[in-house]
């Protein structure tokens, strides 16, 4: 670690999602660089964020940059020794000024030595420093393996006999899975048996929950901007919401956009006809590699997923948008919750939920869609919900949308494939 950037520095990612956190921190403490969650988000976090930031910003910002405060503010940790993660993108999405932005409001509070590190949706997040190589692919199996147990949580969490006994399965099995990502001295080969070890036994823990199945409940898509989706506290843990109401969810993962920014960089690559270059080498070799990681370690969860999978290549949910929004032209997650919309459709979900923080470009662009696209989807439920920080009570929003769901579910067409299990009761 001498020479780095990160010497001597612990390393912060905010948390977007709980899985996705803590199993990318202990990814980087693999290869040697110490590196946490966020604390949990609470008012605090909203005021220190509220009052470094003009209010023209969306709700991540306030969050991400409140959480940061909050650490340095309490001397939990000092300047010099502090890194946050805080990749950056292009297109419509204020997400790419983050990174300066909170730079600039820690040399004004007088925080000069916080080190931010910000990697580019435009090279696929590969610019992580002298520990890529190694770190990259790590980062990326533990990040599906997170996400398969989050998907398996989503699956059972609606049908549990016991109130609670899926989340506390699951926080035992995320903790073996960051156990098994975060030990060293193994080469990859040994590192993945060791992943795929810890995914069976998660499995294990979460299947053994007792649940009945006997009455499968509506299918319920979230999409909308990454953050505010995946993150518990800024949308008020919706997801939860929609389960108390008698839904499922059928949540986007982080990986769908790490997909999009490959192929975005794939096709900025053709764009500018570096067809036959070392970078579109590497690029296609990264592609084919977290592919097949991929592949190999749903493989873990056998036909648990049968109804629930996700396209083989972005690509093809990205050209679902295509009469609404031109995927070659539009850049951000507008393109993807649109295209994801469509591709849920076609799943047999009965309804889709798009999350986004107020005034977010991407959710007001998509809502102006969403009518057009529902007529075409034979009126499948698709409503917006923004979030700014204020705690609002939307049991009666999704109250009536719950209702338009089970009216829709009662006559849709597209018949959606089950799960074994579902359908019957576990004891």
């Amino acid at each position: 670690m001498s020479g780095s950037p990160l010497a001597g520095k612990t390393v912060y990612f905010p948390a977007m999602s709980e899985a996705g956190v803590r199993v990318i921190a202990a990814a980087f403490r693999s290869v040697g660089i110490d590196a946490q969650a966020m604390p949990p988000s609470d008012e605090e976090t909203l005021l220190l964020g509220g009052r470094h930031s003009s209010g023209e910003e969306c709700l991540p910002l306030r969050v991400t940059l409140g959480d940061a405060l909050k650490l340095l503010v309490h001397g939990k940790v000092a300047a010099d020794r502090m890194a946050l993660f805080m990749p950056t993108s292009d297109g419509p999405c204020r997400f790419g000024q983050y990174g300066p932005y909170i730079k600039r409001v820690m040399n004004e509070m007088g925080y000069e030595g916080v080190t931010v590190v910000s990697p580019t949706c435009e090279d696929g997040y590969s610019g992580v420093g002298e520990h890529a190589d190694e770190l990259l692919r790590s980062a990326w199996r533990a990040m599906i393996g997170g996400e398969l147990l989050t998907k398996l949580l989503l699956r059972t969490r609606p049908y549990e006999l016991e109130k609670g006994a899926s989340d506390v399965a699951y926080q035992a099995a995320l903790s073996d899975l960051c156990a098994a990502v975060e030990s060293r001295g193994k080469n990859p080969k040994e590192r993945m048996a060791r992943l795929k070890e810890s995914l069976v036994r998660g499995r294990r823990m979460l299947r053994d929950v007792p649940a009945d199945f006997s009455d499968p409940r509506p299918l319920i898509g979230i999409v909308g901007e990454i953050f505010c989706r995946l993150n518990t506290f800024s949308n008020d843990d919706v997801v939860r919401k929609v389960e108390e109401a008698g839904g499922e969810c059928w949540i986007s993962d982080v990986s769908e956009w790490l997909w999009y920014t490959n192929a975005a960089h794939l096709h900025l690559l053709k764009r500018f006809r570096k067809h036959l270059t070392f970078e579109m080498f590497g690029a296609r070799l990264k592609w084919h590699f977290q592919h097949k990681d991929e592949r190999e370690l749903h493989g873990m969860f056998g036909d648990d997923f049968r109804g629930y999978e996700e396209a083989d290549d972005i690509r093809e949910v990205l050209d679902l948008a295509r009469p609404y929004l031109v995927p070659e032209g539009t850049l951000g997650e507008m393109l993807l919750s649109v295209a994801k919309t469509v591709y849920l459709h076609r799943k047999g979900a009965d309804g889709v939920l798009d999350i986004n923080p107020f005034s977010c470009m991407n959710g007001i662009v998509s809502e102006a869609i969403y009518p057009r696209l529902s007529r075409d989807c034979d009126g499948l439920p698709v409503r917006v919900f923004y979030f700014d920080g204020t705690r609002a009570d939307r049991r009666y929003e999704l109250d009536i949308f719950m209702d338009l769901v089970r009216e829709y579910s009662g006559r849709k067409r597209t018949v959606r494939a089950l799960p074994p299990g579902l359908g019957r009761r576990t004891t």
